[in-house]
């Protein structure tokens, strides 16, 4: 199976001089905890629920800044045309919950998060993937 297969396609991606506030409003909206950052078709970093907590909320910042003071870059990439079971391994061994998918041509094709991953296959293999991904 590839990734494509059970990847979330629709993804909306935010500017890196958009505010804190303004994609954090979006990400609320649209129900997701991460953004791609991109400066037109390239990926240039991610926001996550959690960046914004730790890195604006916890430790004071203004929410006006922009994400680009904040954003998680480089980004971890995988192609959307690699297997799921690959894909599933770098999320472990990288210890992320979501993984940015791209083209072969380096375009933003979709995320991939565990919950992808849940809704294909059973509970126990969930469950492997989160003990090797919240491994210290």
């Amino acid at each position: 199976m590839k990734v494509s297969d059970v990847m979330t396609h629709a993804v909306q991606v935010a500017r890196p001089t958009d505010t804190v506030a303004e994609v954090a409003r979006r990400m609320s909206e649209i129900d997701t905890g991460v953004m791609p950052i991109s400066e037109g078709d390239r990926i240039v970093g991610v926001i996550t629920d959690r960046d914004i907590v730790i890195r604006v909320v916890g430790e004071g910042r203004d929410t006006g800044i922009p994400v680009s003071e904040v954003m998680t870059a480089p980004v971890e990439t995988c192609r959307d045309s690699e297997s799921l079971k690959d894909a599933t391994k770098k999320m472990a061994d990288l210890q992320m919950r979501r993984l940015v998918i791209v083209n072969d041509e380096g375009k933003l094709t979709g995320i991939l998060s565990l919950g992808d991953v849940a809704r294909e296959h059973s509970a126990r293999a969930v469950g492997h993937a989160l003990e090797d991904i919240s491994e210290d």
